[in-house]
This record gives structure tokens, sequence and C-alpha cells, in this order.
């Protein structure tokens, strides 16, 4: 028997209601619209309620990406959430994103975490379970609280990030949506410090001693970051196109992870790529981490930015540190 070609069906996103501006975090911690400008691209994000959590955003996202793809809950059999903010640390956000859409019993649903790349992680996890033909629909979500993980008192951190979700839903190709035509993850676990959320698991459990030194927050070592998140995509870039014999001059968009604006320019001018082939949606939402990259597929699609026949590259790094690419033609 054949194995199926896979595909993107449709895509989705959600933001919460509530915009932070600079100009308000400079009310709450020593900074300024002008250094946070200067130092990121950013000017807002998007701050999740208290009373939403992040399998509510996981949730809106795989809805309208359902909706995109003229399917309904009955029909996926897979759902993966990549994230690094679950709602618990049990049971997965993703059986609780299957309950709140309906997704039937039979789904196989489990989180897959890989920070700030986690979505191309489940992307290509999605794509291999699929190929094998043992399941037909997977719903793929990037979805993350990030605001509950946060140090307002931390101009260097609090100042990068947001909360949205994304979402994906694969399937057998139609003759429409994006064909994933090539897939490259890596890791280097010995960096884990330089960007970590370090107590609250089984090496440092929660105590009274860890909340109250801010252990259950993000720490980032940001110019070390910098260096190694450049470095790693471009390699990212220019291995999955060499894998597929492609030149940078074929790719129509470039979908990059959206930590900092500094970061994408950097990788436009080493591979010599205008920016204005990269889609850039930072300035508005920060860092979104694992829903970074599938907000701004979202939303490349409906601003036109991805043809029929066009080759998008998507490419991101995250604490591990983790980072990769993917190929998709429309």
């Amino acid at each position: 028997m054949a194995l199926p070609t896979i595909a993107i069906l449709g895509t989705g996103s959600y933001v919460p209601e509530r915009v932070l501006t600079n100009d308000e975090l400079a009310k709450l911690v020593d900074t300024s619209d002008e250094w946070i400008t200067t130092r990121t691209g950013i000017k807002q994000r998007r701050i999740a309620a208290k009373d939403q959590a992040t399998s509510d955003l996981a949730a809106a996202a795989g809805q309208a990406a359902l909706r995109d793809a003229g399917l309904s809950p009955a029909d996926i059999n897979l759902v993966i959430v990549a994230t690094l903010s679950p709602d618990m640390p049990m049971p997965a956000c993703a059986t609780i994103v299957q309950h709140k859409l309906g997704v039937p019993q039979h789904a196989a649903c489990f989180d897959l975490n890989a920070a700030c790349s986690g979505f191309l992680y489940g992307l290509d996890t999605a794509w291999a379970m699929l190929s094998s033909g043992r399941y037909k629909h997977a719903l793929v979500i990037g979805a993350e609280k990030l605001s509950a993980f946060v140090d307002w008192k931390d101009r260097s951190t609090c100042v990068l990030f947001g909360d949205a979700a994304g979402a994906v839903v694969l399937g057998p190709s139609r003759g429409d949506g994006a064909r994933i035509i090539g897939s490259r993850l890596y890791s280097e676990g010995g960096m884990k410090d330089l960007l970590c959320i370090p107590n609250g698991g089984s090496a440092f459990p929660p105590d009274n001693n860890s909340v109250s030194n801010g252990g259950h927050f993000i720490k980032m070592k940001g110019r070390e970051v910098f260096k190694v998140a450049v470095r790693e995509m471009e390699d990212a870039i220019e291995e999955i196109l060499e894998q597929h014999g492609l030149s940078v001059d074929q790719i129509a968009c470039v979908i990059p992870h959206q930590a900092n604006l500094r970061i994408i320019d950097a990788i436009s001018k080493s591979l010599g790529v205008s920016l204005d082939r990269f889609f850039i949606n930072v300035d508005r939402y920060g860092n979104t981490s694992a829903a970074s990259v599938p907000l701004a597929l979202d939303e490349a699609r409906k601003a036109g930015r991805v043809k029929r026949g066009d080759v998008t590259l998507l490419v991101a790094f995250g604490a591990g540190l983790t980072y990769g690419a993917s190929l998709v033609r429309w």
C-alpha cells in the first residue's frame, strides 16, 4: 500500500485580548519603550487573563485550524501540543485540549517540550506518525502562557515574552495546502543553563525556598543565547537547503522563530537574504515560544505572503538548546 503524502490542510491561531505595551512595562520595571525596541524590536505583547490556561489558548487555535481545514474534531485521531507551560505537570495539556474540542477518545494525545522549537518538533513527529498510515489527521498546536513563568521584576526577561497559540491540521494531501518536503532537528544539551526554568522538576523539586528565590521563573543568559541562536538557525537553514538541493533564492518566505528582531536581522544578513522575505510579527507579540512559528505561519497565510507553488522555510531555536528547520511547498 502506497503511503500518503502529508500536507498542512489548515492553520489557525489565537492571541489573548490584553495588550501589554512597552510604556506599560516601564511602569513595572526599570525600562523604556526605546530600550526594549532598540534591543529586541518588540513594541507590545499579549497577556492571557488569570482564568485562561494554556489549554484554553490551544483549544481556540485548534478550533480555528479545524475550520480552516474544513474538518471537525471527529476527524482528528492525533493531538500534539508543543508547550513548556502546560496547565499542570500532569495530565498532558493535549488531553485537556482533546476534551475541550471534543476530539474522540480513540485519538492519541500527548505533549511535547522542545521549548521554542517545540512546534517544529511536533510537526516532524506528526508527519512521521501520519506517514506510517496508522493515523489520518493530526492537530499540532504550539501554545504558551509564558506570563505565568516570567519574573516581572527582571527586565532582561519580562520584556521578551508573551502568550499565544498557533495550530495546524495535517493529513493526506488533497491537492491543496502545503506539502511537507523536509525537516531537520537538532539539540545541544550541554547548553541547558543558558535558558531554563531551574526549579520545579525532579532535580530541584518545588519548596518554599525555590518559590521565594524565583526559581520557577525563566532565566536567560541573553548575550550567549543570541550568539548561539544565530549560529544554530543559520546552520539548520544551510543544511536543510543543501539536503534538498535548494538555494536561498528559491525560498519565497522565511518564517523564523520570533524571539528578537536583531537575531532575525543577523540571519538575514549572513544568508544574504533580504529582510523583506522574512515574515515578522515579533513587534506585536514578542517571544511566544512554541506558539511563535505557527502563529506567524497563520498570519503569513492570511496576509498573502505564501502562494501556491511557493516554498516556505520554517526555522526555530529554543531552550535545550534545541533548533531545527522545515520546508513546505504550497
